[in-house]
Parts: structure tokens; sequence; C-alpha cells
């Protein structure tokens, strides 16, 4: 984090600041940086991509940051936006101020440990209502018409992160190239929504006092136009144990005190009012997406691009394609 250029840079939008800036790295992401900063009475969160290896169109700040500006005074609780460096002038690449947003983030298993049970469910019940909240949202009259293209979304998502997976594998997987062509004629009709595209407890902060509450849905860089089950399924897939080793930890949101993934897809049918055509597919589709992310992340570690990220990621890359195929029953 460049200092000199970050205090330049704030004050040149009429920031005002209390005193030195300084930077204190946020662990538990595995994509963009994030860094709380502090002149000593404000804190503000900045956020950048990854320094080498990225994964294109994953770490899109400039679109987090329209997404988040469009749905800071909706029922979507998100941080507020300061300023953007879309050309990425500042830090050498394109980074974000928001404000700072207290309370909890439940990343690991002993964190969730701290809650009863009950705690648990209803945050669990929240979370998937504010899913459905985000996509009955009339995305038109928040200003993101152009935000994305919904017609053909999903046939998209798949050839997109095949192509990703062309980017960032670092091996040869036959059941990678066997789910990414029997999910090549996937395409079911349109469905519109803000899709947020990584939804899961660990995106998001949660009231101090209270776990069912939720103070702000944080990293969008994936968020798009497009099918909203495709979130939910995501949801699903993201309970997997195997998500363990992605992040390098004992998930929370892998923990087995929270409802199942058929529990979890039932409860957002109830509070969407929408049900779940093709829903095997999109299971499928969800799993190819993380062992494609899984192998970015050991990518980019091979690379020493990031020492918060490690090489036990890529041993979740074939796990996730196996459970793609084993949703489609072709495993």
């Amino acid at each position: 984090m460049d200092i000199r250029a970050l205090t330049r840079f704030m004050a040149d939008r009429s920031i005002a600041l209390g005193g030195e800036l300084h930077a204190e790295p946020i662990s538990g992401g595995r994509s963009n940086l994030t860094c709380a900063v502090t002149d000593g009475h404000t804190t503000w969160i900045v956020r950048r991509p990854p320094l080498a290896g990225r994964t294109p169109s994953a770490h899109d700040m400039v679109r987090e940051y329209t997404v988040t500006k469009a749905l800071y005074d909706t029922t979507i609780p998100v941080p507020r936006t300061i300023a953007i460096d879309k050309e990425g002038t500042v830090l050498g690449a394109p980074c974000t101020v928001t404000e700072f947003v207290t309370g909890q983030v439940l990343r690991d298993q002993n964190e969730l440990a701290a809650l009863g049970d009950d705690q648990v469910q209803r945050c669990a019940r929240s979370l998937v209502q504010l899913l459905a909240r985000l996509h009955a949202l009339d995305y038109r009259a928040l200003g993101l018409t152009d935000f994305g293209r919904p017609q053909g979304y999903v046939s998209r998502q798949v050839r997109r992160w095949a192509r990703q997976w062309d980017e960032v594998h670092t091996r040869e997987l036959p059941d990678a190239a066997r789910l990414a062509a029997a999910l090549s004629d996937f395409d079911p009709p349109p469905s519109e929504a803000i899709v947020h595209g990584d939804f899961r407890i660990d995106n998001t902060i949660l009231d101090d006092d209270d776990p069912a509450v939720v103070r702000a849905v944080v990293d969008w860089e994936l968020s798009t136009i497009g099918d909203p089950l495709t979130d939910i399924a995501l949801m699903c897939a993201y309970r997997s144990p195997t998500f363990d080793l992605v992040l390098g930890t004992s998930a929370a949101w892998t923990s087995p005190r929270l409802p199942s993934p058929d529990e979890l897809a039932q409860q957002y049918c109830l509070a969407s009012g929408r049900d779940l055509p093709h829903w095997n597919r999109y299971l499928a589709l969800a799993n190819f997406k993380l062992g494609v992310i899984s192998e970015g992340i050991a990518y980019r570690a091979g690379k020493s691009a990031d020492t918060t990220e490690n090489l036990q990621a890529s041993h979740a890359t074939p796990e996730f394609m196996a459970a793609g195929l084993q949703a489609l029953h072709l495993r």
C-alpha cells in the first residue's frame, strides 16, 4: 500500500484527513486485497485486485463500486462508497475507498462456536431472506439497466468459467473437461435479477450483538444482472467441506451446525416464491465455478502473488469437479 499516493488521492477527493494514514491488511480473503486505513480518527476500507495472477473479470473493482453505490439506500445493507480510482493511477490497479462497517465476520468454525444453535439458525435464515430480497429488487429503477446482460447469462457463465479454467489451470484434469462439456448446452430461459456472485456468511458483516442482523454485504466484484438461481446454487455448493481447502481453515459456512444445502434451497423457495427448475445443472455449474476459483488461488500462490494464498486450494479443484459431475449423475 503506497500510503503517500493514497493520501494524495483521498485529499484530492476532499476526504477530510485528521492525521497521517496507516494501513492494516484484513485477512480472510483469497481474491481482492483489503486494507483498513485510518487517520487515527476515522477508518476506511481500501480494496484493490491481487498483485499478480488475476483471472479475467474476477477482480472487477469498478463493478463492485457501481453496484454498492446503487444499493446503498435499499433494503440490502452495503458499505457507503466514498471514492474510486477506475484507471489504477494511485496504487497501480483500480481501487476503491468505502466506509468501515463495524461488526463481526464469521470466517471459521471457531468463531461460529461462540453462537448458540438458535443464533446460527436465525443467522442462516436471515442470509437466505436477504438474498431473496436482493433478487426481488428492480435493478432498472436503481440505474443498473446496463450492469449486465441477462439474456443468455447462464450459457455465458459456462463459457466464461471454461475460459478462466484455460487461463489458470496448473494441470490437466479430465473431470474438468467432462464437466465443461456436460454444461456446454445449459441455456435456461432468462431470469433477471441482481446477483451477488459470491454469497456466503463470511462475505457479510454481522451485528456484534445479534448475528441474525446483517450490517453489510461485501465482496461484490462478481455481481451482475443475471439468473438468481446461480446465486443460491453457489451458496449451497459452498456448504461442502471441500471449501475448507480453499480458505485454509474450517470455514464457518461448511459447519454441520448450519442448514443443509437442501434446507437452504427450500428456505430460499419459501422466501422468494421461486421454483428451482434445472436445479441439478445449477449445482453442477456452481461446483465447476468453485473448481476454477480454487485452481486460480493455487495458480496465484504458485506465482507467489500473495503469501496469504496457499497451494492447498489445488486439492479442492478435483473434488469440486467431481461434485459437479455427481450432481449431473455422471459420476
